[in-house]
């Protein structure tokens, strides 16, 4: 039972950069007094409340989106925050630049303040504007082009981004085109493609 135990809660955190919830502990099979025990001992990491690592699990690669997405779940233990904007177009190899702060999109019902060194835009997000990574979520390549030309990403940026993203096959032109007359904010994207905005938006 034991064994079965820490392989149900290994396997959770490796799924998620090494990282758990005490809820997740809890569904695993741990109750408090052990889950006190390990981190004692050592065997856990304790990261903040509610929130713990496997030591022995190697830092994943975006570890700090990791966290975010944890710092952001609800009371249901569901994280909210969805990596967006500039920081999107960075994980989807989009640009060049690095972003002074990492962009996230939470519902608009979310009431925590922004940490330090991220934005939160507020949103409802479709499910095919979400793709999941290793312990976090990213909007979607289409969804990232629109919110970062609405964001101020510059011209020249944004359609080397949108060049891009058609070529490697992650959005198709036939998306795009839609996308560029419905958004509120497809002025940005019909430019960048090199096409005059529907209803002769400027």
């Amino acid at each position: 039972m034991a064994r079965n135990t820490a392989r149900v809660l290994t396997a959770t955190a490796q799924e998620q950069g090494g990282y758990f919830t005490a809820k997740q502990a809890a569904d695993a099979g741990y109750e408090y007094p052990q889950l006190v025990y390990h981190v004692t001992a050592g065997n856990f990491e304790r990261v903040a409340h509610g929130l713990y690592r496997l030591p022995a699990v190697p830092p994943a690669e975006h570890d700090d989106l990791i966290r975010l997405a944890f710092w952001s779940r609800n009371q249901k233990d569901e994280p909210q925050a969805v990596v967006s904007h500039e920081s999107a177009l960075v994980l989807h190899d989009l640009t060049d630049l690095l972003p002074e702060h990492i962009h996230l999109t939470v519902p608009r019902t979310f009431r925590k303040p922004a940490p330090k060194g991220a934005v939160l835009h507020k949103a409802a997000l479709a499910p095919d504007e979400v793709e999941e990574r290793t312990g976090f979520r990213v909007t979607a390549p289409l969804r990232t082009l629109l919110d970062a030309g609405a964001s101020g990403v510059s011209q020249e940026q944004l359609a080397i981004a949108v060049r891009d993203a058609i070529a490697r096959g992650l959005v198709r032109r036939s998306a795009l085109e839609p996308a560029a007359r419905t958004s509120p904010h497809g002025e940005w994207l019909a430019a960048a493609m090199g096409k005059k905005p529907a209803g002769g938006r400027r």
